[in-house]
């Protein structure tokens, strides 16, 4: 069996929870000016009480500037369904063809909406084919 990566951080002395606007101005002027680098340094470098791994994906699931906010496009949710049709729940390689969704946001919909829709229409969500 394969080595077990040793923690970031020491998770009791960390927050967790809802981030502050204060914490989100403070991940954000950091990353502005200094990149992000190493997402292990980073907390304590920009000042927060945070574990690496929150900082990261706070910055890349809803701080990020080219971050894409609203509704999908009909153009965006039918490339989803064929990019599902072949790559299966690869989220993060779907996430690369349509810029600004995060692979997040992308499963998310597919699940809460696409694959309901194709249900609906008699179509397996899994395989895309017509079911009997």
């Amino acid at each position: 069996m394969g080595r077990l990566r040793p923690p970031c951080c020491d998770e009791s002395s960390v927050k967790k929870g809802p981030w502050t606007r204060e914490e989100d101005e403070k991940l954000v002027a950091y990353v502005e000016q200094h990149g992000h680098g190493s997402w292990r340094s980073l907390p304590k470098r920009a000042g927060l009480n945070r574990c690496c791994k929150s900082c990261r994906l706070r910055w890349i699931n809803y701080l990020r500037p080219d971050i894409k906010r609203g509704n999908f496009t009909p153009e965006e949710e039918q490339a989803i369904i064929t990019l599902h049709s072949v790559l299966g729940n690869k989220w993060s390689t779907i996430a690369t063809r349509l810029p600004g969704r995060t692979d997040n946001e992308i499963k998310n919909y597919w699940n809460t909406r696409l694959k309901k829709r194709l249900i609906g229409a008699g179509i397996d969500p899994a395989t895309h084919r017509a079911r009997p």
